[in-house]
């Protein structure tokens, strides 16, 4: 086989590789965020390398962010348990499908319910907490006759995520988890599983977008 002879560099006189026509295409980076970014409102969105079957492949909705821990909820994962069965007075309000979502491992006989209020007019006398824009924490014990004409909808979460000081850190630290802006169309997405988390991620830039396409649990394969 015959070789191409490199041309002498017109400075040092050394032979010169020949160009190939070709320059490599720039790889943008992985930009997971920080712990400065995580807030109510903001979603945790579990890399592929995060294997807990709590939360791989899932997006959880920051409810709450401070020096005591983190909270918040697993968006996308609907149960069996049909909210008209526990909690009769407020189905009416739920979207569809209208089921408890596992919003966590902590107490999982505890009650969550997230609603989107656009405007917000008498949310507080309605009952309703802001968590972030027209989100809304909603007091179960409330009348929920109150809210009726004013909601977007709302989810009924059974348990919750959790963190304790430092906890979450760490976790972030270690790439387990990407912190990305929210939105209330996510609390009530009717979007579950994995085709939840490739949405959130799809939105976003550089290789997080890339990472849409790949498996939401590699443990699945």
């Amino acid at each position: 086989m015959s070789t191409v002879p490199s041309s002498p560099d017109p400075e040092s006189g050394r032979p010169s590789r020949p160009g190939t026509g070709r320059r490599r295409a720039a790889v943008p980076s992985l930009s997971t965020g920080s712990l400065d970014d995580v807030g109510p409102g903001s979603l945790l969105v579990a890399m592929p390398a995060l294997t807990d079957p709590n939360f791989a492949g899932g997006v959880v909705y920051v409810l709450d962010h401070n020096d005591s821990g983190t909270l918040g909820v697993v968006l996308g994962r609907p149960s069996q348990v049909e909210i008209r069965d526990v909690l009769p007075g407020w189905c009416d309000l739920a979207v569809e499908p209208g089921v408890f979502h596992v919003g966590g491992p902590c107490e999982t006989d505890t009650a969550l319910c997230l609603a989107s209020w656009p405007g917000a007019a008498g949310a507080e006398d309605a009952g309703l907490r802001r968590v972030a824009g027209d989100v809304y924490l909603v007091d179960l014990d409330a009348d929920p006759g109150a809210l009726d004409g004013g909601l977007a909808g709302l989810r009924v979460f059974a348990g919750y995520a959790g963190w304790s000081p430092g906890q979450l850190a760490g976790e972030i630290a270690e790439g387990a988890w990407a912190c990305v802006p929210g939105t209330p169309g996510d609390v009530l997405s009717d979007l579950a599983g994995s085709a939840l988390w490739r949405a959130v991620l799809g939105r976003q830039r550089g290789r997080l977008a890339v990472l849409s396409t790949a498996p939401a649990d590699p443990s699945a394969n």
